[in-house]
């Protein structure tokens, strides 16, 4: 497990810049922001949200954003501070993919060899930001399926574990969609099994980048 808590800006920028699937994922958010400039009413507008999420989902729950309205000046400022916040999350998911792409390292990925498939879903649960992300995941998929259940009015609670475990909820929700209209609870059960997969895939993506970050230096 990794034991290092020390953060280290310059192997994020490097693991975001340093592989071809980090590349590729930046050169994609790239052309979302084109599209979004060239076409802002086009449904393709949301697309760099969506290829950061889900840190990109996190100014929803805050007062201001994108949209805040009170004047020019606030509107610019919101949008300005909107704008780096994308890039910020742009360049920690390439940093994600890149330490993916990376072989284990032996100082910072202690599972044996012979094992892939558990090192690889280790990552999700061997340390703290990892775990906290888990912990997050489970509280939205626990509120949705209380309100769900149990709730006289669930509203819109599915927004949580939506916008939690995106972007490939929003896949989950095209699957269980078909479902919901003949079998609710079915519905129910294919989107809750989605959102908990979704979220396992960013664990483990958090997990690798956790340990290539806060663990020691390496080559590799």
């Amino acid at each position: 497990m990794p034991t290092s808590a020390r953060f280290r800006p310059r192997r994020l920028l490097a693991l975001a810049t340093d592989s071809l699937p980090a590349r590729a994922y930046l050169g994609l958010v790239a052309l979302g922001v084109v599209v979004l400039f060239l076409a802002p009413d086009s449904p393709y507008a949301m697309a760099p949200a969506l290829l950061t999420a889900p840190l990109s989902f996190l100014p929803v729950v805050l007062p201001f954003g994108a949209g805040t309205a009170g004047g020019g000046a606030a509107e610019v400022a919101a949008a300005v501070l909107y704008g780096g916040w994308l890039l910020l999350c742009a360049l920690v998911n390439a940093a994600a993919f890149g330490a993916l792409a990376h072989r284990p390292d032996r100082a910072t990925d202690r599972a044996p060899a012979a094992r892939p498939r558990r090192t690889l879903l280790a990552a999700a649960v061997d340390n703290w930001p990892a775990r906290a992300y888990v912990a997050v995941v489970a509280a939205a998929l626990g509120t949705f399926l209380y309100a769900v259940l149990l709730s006289p009015d669930p509203g819109f609670a599915g927004i949580w574990p939506l916008i939690a475990a995106a972007p490939l909820s929003f896949l989950a929700v095209a699957v269980s969609a078909p479902a919901e209209y003949s079998l609710p609870w079915l519905g129910t059960l294919v989107f809750s099994v989605g959102v908990a997969l979704a979220g396992l895939v960013n664990a483990v993506l958090i997990g690798r980048l956790a340990r290539r970050i806060g663990g020691p230096p390496s080559r590799g």
